[in-house]
């Protein structure tokens, strides 16, 4: 019987994760972006009122970006110019992320990437989502006063969530959504 070394053997260490980067997205992302929308939200990914506004009122595609890991992409973020009761905002989405990928981060950082560089700008006052409260509250998101906000479509007014600077705009913004720079045309 061979005797137990008084020196355990040392331990692999850990294998580190590479964290998650952003980067603008770039039209040969497209094929990826619509593939991993298919993925996330399936064929009736269109009939969803998040994508009928963006029917109406086109993404900012300086505000469309790509999280990689290692250099792959792995998850994507847009931002639609909106107003909403005559003040300029966006709203984000969809976010989605590779299943592969999830829990990594890179979902987190490209909501906090693209809320900070949109409102960065100047020209809109919050970011709109409806989304998950669990989710997005850590990363600024706040509950919007129910039905306050009127969508074209349904949507349940629990998941509206809003992000500003103005912490008291989330119970205060009320208006249906309409085109960005609605007050300024009027």
């Amino acid at each position: 019987m061979i005797a137990p070394s008084a020196h355990p053997a040392p331990q692999a260490a850990p294998t580190q994760q590479s964290l998650p980067t952003v980067r603008f997205a770039t039209p040969a992302d497209d094929r990826f972006i619509e593939e991993l929308q298919a993925l996330a939200f399936g064929p009736g990914r269109f009939a969803r009122t998040a994508f009928r506004i963006r029917e109406r009122f086109p993404i900012d595609k300086s505000l469309s970006l790509i999280g990689e890991i290692d250099g792959r992409p792995v998850a994507s973020v847009w931002m639609t110019p909106i107003s909403v009761g005559g003040m300029d905002g966006y709203l984000l989405g969809p976010l989605t992320t590779d299943p592969a990928y999830r829990g990594r981060g890179a979902g987190k950082l490209l909501v906090k990437e693209v809320c900070a560089r949109a409102l960065a700008r100047g020209e809109g006052s919050f970011v709109l989502l409806v989304g998950d409260e669990p989710y997005y509250a850590p990363l600024g998101f706040a509950p919007t006063t129910p039905g306050a906000i009127q969508f074209p479509g349904p949507v349940d007014p629990k998941r509206v969530l809003l992000h500003s600077a103005d912490r008291t705009l989330a119970l205060r913004l009320s208006g249906a959504i309409a085109a960005f720079g609605a007050r300024k045309r009027v």
